[in-house]
């Protein structure tokens, strides 16, 4: 048996940065911080179930025009990282720091990159935890904001609520006991979330 794997991901990195047979258009970021990638459908289509939604619902243009998705919410540096894992298949995490690790794990959620994400998890878990301990306050906020956590808005505020609760042990954990000394404190427990 032969094994090109190592040949085989460095011919798709390399067909990643050939500008000449890309097919799609990727804008990323939002204005006045918007990237164009380029890139080819058929990797996108077998590599994100995300995408491959998205280009499923997308018309089939005929007219010699490129593809073009739009993903507003992702920093085009981290896109641009994810996107190099989509193509080559393999991620070292050392050179990154923490946030950045915490926003390639949204992202490969937003992409459904399912083979990704227990990875990016172990490696917060194993090697980033005093830092997640330290922070985990500006985490939070960060995926409570983040538009595209999918969970409804009544499940975030139920567990910012289960937070605010548990920062504050001297509070019941129901709520409807509470005296205005006791919303007083939760609310001064919550306020940072919602600046």
């Amino acid at each position: 048996m032969i094994d090109n794997i190592p040949k085989l991901s460095q011919n798709l990195l390399e067909m990643l940065n050939d500008d000449e047979y890309y097919d799609i258009t990727i804008e990323v970021g939002n204005d006045p911080y918007v990237k164009v990638f380029h890139a080819h459908m058929v990797i996108l289509n077998y590599r994100s179930p995300y995408l491959r939604r998205v280009l499923s619902t997308n018309e089939k243009k005929n007219d010699g025009t490129l593809n073009n998705i739009k993903l507003p919410n992702i920093s085009p540096e981290i896109f641009q990282i994810v996107l190099r894992y989509i193509y080559e298949g393999r991620l070292s995490l050392e050179d990154y720091d923490s946030s950045d690790i915490i926003k390639i794990l949204i992202t490969a959620n937003k992409l459904s990159l399912r083979e990704l994400i227990p990875y990016l998890e172990l490696y917060l878990i194993e090697n980033k935890t005093n830092w997640m301990e330290k922070n985990f306050e500006n985490l939070l906020i960060s995926l409570i904001q983040n538009n595209y956590l999918q969970i409804s808005e009544t499940q975030i505020w139920e567990n910012v609520l289960k937070w605010g609760i548990a920062q504050n042990p001297e509070l019941s954990s129901d709520p409807s006991s509470y005296s205005n000394e006791d919303f007083n404190a939760l609310k001064n427990t919550l306020q940072s979330i919602f600046e």
